[in-house]
């Protein structure tokens, strides 16, 4: 009865959630803002082109289908770093713990942090530059609670402060994420998982920077204005995904799984993944995206992740016999133009 009455309640919560998201509008592209809320900064997921809503788990599951949190054995550390746009000189920094309470639930902290470099400041009278640069700086962070019932079926939901900000200009939001995972079939090898992320509050900036000082009227003085800013929404994201599981033998294990992203203020994505596994300690794995709708004229409007996406794991037993494990992860996806997108990750599991 409690499960079906908190599958209930997640999923009640998920349709209450998508009336406000008006999918795949390729009219409203660029009108969203805090875009750092779709970048994703784990290199296991980066390796699948982000598109493995249905089997996620652990902290990676925190941004992008919250569920899959529960799925852990007891606790998990993960620190990561993204060379983002190689050539570009903009990395994400980011950490996150999963820890087991009683025997279903589970709760997660994960950060994220982009470092984008010095820009030059300039003015209508210094148009190649004063000399002084600033950094702008994006930060969020996740709190999550997922809760599993029997290995069939995990709910979960995440709440994520936003913060982007420059020496004088600040934004703050709000955001939830939630998500479902089922799974099922003979080995437990069918899944199925559906997310809804970046529900929340709309941000606007604020701050000195906004400020301008002009003559004022029928007087020989100036006076400081204050403008204020348009508001803008957060980029809202709807998955669903399912993926099977090939269990060749006790040793190898072939994973397939498609796809589907619909996205409030761009086209929809759609994409197809596979992973080789050999006893759980190297994985090898592959994704494509496509981006759907009509691209403009010579793609100009191309996104820069679409297409391929490709990563490996190497899992080592702490010690011989036992399960707890240290991880190394690596993805590449390519971008257009730019030179790829890197993702390492290093990840204890106990």
């Amino acid at each position: 009865m409690n499960k079906l009455l908190y599958t209930f309640l997640t999923l009640l919560m998920l349709c209450v959630l998508v009336k406000d998201v008006e999918a795949g509008n390729q009219d409203r592209q660029g009108e969203a803002g805090a875009l750092q809320l779709l970048l994703n900064p784990w290199a296991r997921s980066a390796g699948f082109h982000a598109m493995n809503t249905s089997f996620c788990t652990g902290v990676e599951a925190m941004r992008l289908n919250v569920a899959g949190l529960a799925r852990i054995n007891k606790t998990e550390l993960l620190v990561a770093n993204t060379r983002y746009l190689e050539g570009t000189d903009i990395f994400f920094n980011s950490g996150g713990v999963a820890q087991k309470v009683g025997k279903n639930g589970t709760f997660g902290l994960s950060l994220m942090s982009i470092n984008v470099g010095d820009i030059m400041v300039t003015t209508t009278d210094q148009p190649e530059g004063t000399g002084a640069t600033y950094s702008p700086r994006l930060f969020n962070m996740g709190i999550s609670y997922a809760h599993m019932f029997e290995n069939k079926i995990s709910v979960g939901v995440t709440f994520r402060t936003v913060s982007e900000a420059t020496t004088d200009v600040t934004a703050f939001g709000f955001a939830i994420d939630a998500g479902v995972q089922y799974v099922t079939g003979p080995q437990d090898n069918f899944r199925f998982g559906i997310s809804l992320r970046n529900i929340g509050s709309p941000m606007t900036f604020k701050g000195q920077g906004l400020s301008e000082s002009r003559p004022a009227p029928d007087a020989n003085y100036p006076v400081t204005y204050f403008q204020r800013a348009q508001k803008f929404e957060l980029p809202s994201v709807l998955n669903i995904g399912l993926s099977y599981d090939f269990i060749v033998n006790t040793k190898n294990r072939v994973t397939v799984g498609a796809n589907f992203t619909s996205n409030s203020f761009s086209r929809d994505n759609i994409g197809a993944m596979v992973e080789y596994s050999f006893n759980d300690l190297f994985m090898l794995r592959a994704g494509y995206k496509y981006e759907m709708g009509d691209l403009g004229v010579d793609d100009l409007e191309a996104p820069v992740h679409t297409g391929i996406a490709a990563g490996l794991s190497l899992n080592v037993p702490l010690k011989k016999g036992s399960e707890n494990r240290f991880g190394i992860d690596y993805a590449y996806l390519v971008t257009q133009p730019f030179g790829g997108t890197h993702n390492i990750g290093v990840r204890i599991t106990l």
